[in-house]
């Protein structure tokens, strides 16, 4: 499909996810590294999502430093459950609300054909960024996102990079891996890698009605 059908199509599945997921479970592992102090950590657990407003995380197995569990580890879940107890998920959305986009070429990412756009917010808001997205050119749904934060969320942290993969479950697109560097008050240099998988996805019952054939 064309750029500008793609980041259509794109927009409207966003919009569909929001409307119909009703919860997920999936598997994450967390993976820090702290250069400059030669501290390291690496954390499983089961991540649990219940539309609108519920994320809990449960601890499987970790090994490393405590330090990187308590002080960069823990406080990075709980940020991340925070938002979305509080936070507006339309308010750091990849969408036209919050975006100017514009379209520049296609390429290859992981095998498939994808059409890149650069992307700017229309706003500095903490949860957005400036970089580019990558839809895939036959579905329109998002393979990657990558660039900077424009406003950190935390005072302790500055300089965020990153690139984040996505994957497509059923009628959902969801995170698979996300890299990121940082500058973080006290440890310096921040390296954090979060892999995600065995999505187990419910949808609302307008969803499943919507999938299941006729008979």
């Amino acid at each position: 499909m064309s750029a500008d059908l793609a980041l259509q199509t794109y927009h409207q599945r966003v919009t569909r996810q929001s409307a119909e997921l009703a919860s997920y479970s999936a598997i994450a592992l967390v993976r820090v590294a702290l250069p400059d102090t030669s501290q390291q950590g690496e954390f499983e657990l089961e991540r649990h999502y219940a539309a609108p407003h519920d994320l809990q995380f449960k601890a499987v197995r970790y090994t490393g430093d405590g330090f990187v569990k308590s002080n960069v580890i823990t406080r990075l879940l709980q940020s991340e459950v925070d938002h979305v107890q509080k936070d507006d998920p339309s308010l750091t959305a990849i969408s036209n609300a919050n975006y100017k986009s514009s379209h520049k070429g296609s390429t290859d990412v992981g095998g498939r054909v994808v059409h890149i756009y650069q992307v700017k917010p229309r706003k500095k808001r903490p949860g957005l960024f400036k970089g580019r997205i990558y839809l895939d050119a036959h579905t329109g749904s998002l393979v990657r996102a990558e660039g900077s934060i424009v406003k950190s969320p935390s005072f302790f942290v500055k300089n965020i990079e990153f690139v984040q993969d996505y994957v497509d479950s059923g009628s959902f697109t969801f995170p698979t891996h996300i890299h990121s560097e940082a500058r973080a008050r006290f440890v310096g240099r921040t390296i954090v890698d979060v892999y995600q998988r065995d999505y187990q996805v419910v949808p609302t019952p307008v969803e499943t009605a919507r999938q299941a054939p006729s008979l």
